[in-house]
């Protein structure tokens, strides 16, 4: 029964909610940032490079076999390493980290403004003597 009472908290208290929120805006700029790498940055990359179009880009392992029925040899594919394509996912995972960071810097720094904004509670000091005080008027 404990389980399910701090399962009823975590999700009452809106961090599940604010998870589940986060995994769908990740998963909406990790679209986006796909299609700005793939149609914007890899072709302009590409042509800064002399033409070079990055998913064509592999190291192949072993050749393609074509199927012949009368040597009794089925068809494979060819085996490749495709480097141009782990090039443009870690272009596209920097840009998206970029992103990330601005957007956590962007939300410190109205918190930090927030919290600066808020007026401060008396001192401790303050407290125990408004304290006194109140006792002193009985």
């Amino acid at each position: 029964m404990g389980f399910l009472k701090e399962f009823k908290e975590f999700a009452a208290t809106g961090n599940l909610v604010d998870l589940a929120a986060a995994v769908v805006m990740g998963a909406a700029v990790g679209k986006v940032v796909s299609a700005f790498i793939d149609g914007m940055v890899m072709p302009a990359v590409g042509m800064l490079t002399g033409g070079v179009d990055f998913s064509k880009m592999v190291i192949t392992l072993k050749d393609a076999v074509a199927e012949d029925k009368a040597a009794g040899i089925k068809a494979a594919e060819a085996v490749t390493v495709k480097y141009g394509a782990f090039i443009t996912q870690c272009i596209e995972f920097f840009i998206v980290a970029l992103v990330v960071f601005v957007l956590i810097k962007s939300i410190n720094k109205m918190k930090k403004k927030k919290a600066a904004e808020a007026p401060a509670g008396p001192s401790s000091t303050d407290a125990l003597l408004m304290e006194i005080r109140d006792s002193l008027k009985k």
